[in-house]
């Protein structure tokens, strides 16, 4: 039986990068060493990591002018990063979920921080309309995408200030408009590598921009844009992982494509909860994510939770619990989710729905 890996992150990648990544673990390009065991500034892992950078700003049409590192620490560092570079007088945040709630309170150790708009009123269910970003913030920092609450920021929008964009869990699933942004930053583990790598791109005038104040080297970007994210040893496993999986994603036909296919996977998926008797969507309609899609039972069949997990993972579904959090369902449908996993968790609800 065929296994569904709907999990919200590590998630699903795509096979090719897999196996292309295993072979290079035992034996990198056939030069008799594995991947993990050679220096990263050999020519055999610049080669790699150059391709990466390369294919990344060709998919996403990079402007001059930016700068892409992969580094450690995962996007959680990058909360604290960025306001240590980069809050003087006055940052600005949107208030969308637990990961930007996380951003706020580093924030908030480095200086001002002003929360525009919150939908924590509703537990996160909608994206906020209508706020007045402070034309005097240094910069506006927003999370693209709410993995545990299934919301989504699909469209880059015009900001009186620099924008600072969390895309760790939509990144790559649709074209972005980069030169909206002074940085992008993200953990690689939901849709272009595994857990170990953060990706950030960067626009080289707001780096200089830097705050007056101490700031370690290791957490300073220019010390990472001046030795091409070669200060210290890089995590290079998942950086591979990164150049297959943008490898896949180009072979596609890049992001344009991608898109494409994933507002078809999670239209039929979001038809489906509508039309159901027994499931109910919790993200207002005008916010739905197309990577994380919730769900919950109806309140007159909320004792079959259970049951449904149960009967779901003897159909091969893996990793729809809901976060602990908020309970329910989740189904993640990152980039490498195929289409064939989508309907194989429609055909096990209506089967489920059927047996009630």
């Amino acid at each position: 039986m065929k296994t569904h890996n709907f999990s919200a992150g590590p998630a699903v990648l795509p096979q090719i990068a897999i196996e292309n990544t295993a072979k290079a673990i035992l034996d990198l390009n056939g030069i008799g060493l594995s991947l993990i065991e050679i220096s990263h500034r050999s020519k055999d892992f610049e080669a790699v990591i150059n391709e990466a950078f390369a294919l990344m700003k060709e998919l996403l049409d990079i402007p001059e002018g930016y700068h892409i590192l992969f580094l450690g620490g995962g996007a959680s560092t990058q909360f604290a990063t960025v306001p240590m570079n980069f809050l003087k007088t006055k940052a600005a945040y949107l208030e969308t979920g637990v990961w930007a709630k996380k951003a706020i309170k580093e924030a908030k150790g480095f200086g001002n921080t002003v929360v525009v708009a919150s939908s924590a009123d509703k537990n996160f269910t909608y994206i906020p309309k209508g706020y007045e970003i402070p034309k005097d913030a240094d910069y506006f920092h927003i999370t693209t995408n709410n993995t545990i609450y299934g919301t989504e920021i699909r469209y880059d929008m015009d900001s009186p200030v620099p924008l600072i964009a969390d895309m760790s869990s939509d990144f790559l699933s649709r074209p972005t408009d980069v030169s909206k942004y002074v940085l992008i930053y993200g953990g690689a583990q939901k849709n272009i590598g595994p857990a170990g790598a953060t990706f950030v791109i960067i626009k080289d005038d707001f780096m200089n921009k830097i705050a007056d104040r101490h700031i370690p080297t290791m957490f300073k970007y220019s010390t990472h844009t001046a030795e091409g994210s070669m200060f210290n040893t890089p995590p290079v496993m998942p950086i591979f992982t990164i150049k297959e999986t943008l490898k896949w994603l180009k072979s596609l036909g890049g992001l344009k494509t991608m898109e494409k296919i994933n507002i078809e996977k999670a239209s039929i998926l979001y038809d489906a909860i509508d039309s159901s008797k027994v499931f109910t969507g919790t993200a207002e309609k005008d916010s739905r994510s197309l990577m994380n899609i919730c769900f919950v039972m109806k309140p007159e069949y909320a004792e079959k939770e259970e049951a449904f997990l149960t009967f779901a993972k003897s159909k091969g579904m893996s990793g729809i619990k809901g976060h602990r959090s908020v309970g329910g369902f989740r189904a993640s449908t990152y980039n490498a989710l195929p289409k064939e996993s989508v309907q194989a968790l429609i055909d096990c609800m209506k089967e489920f729905e059927r047996s009630l």
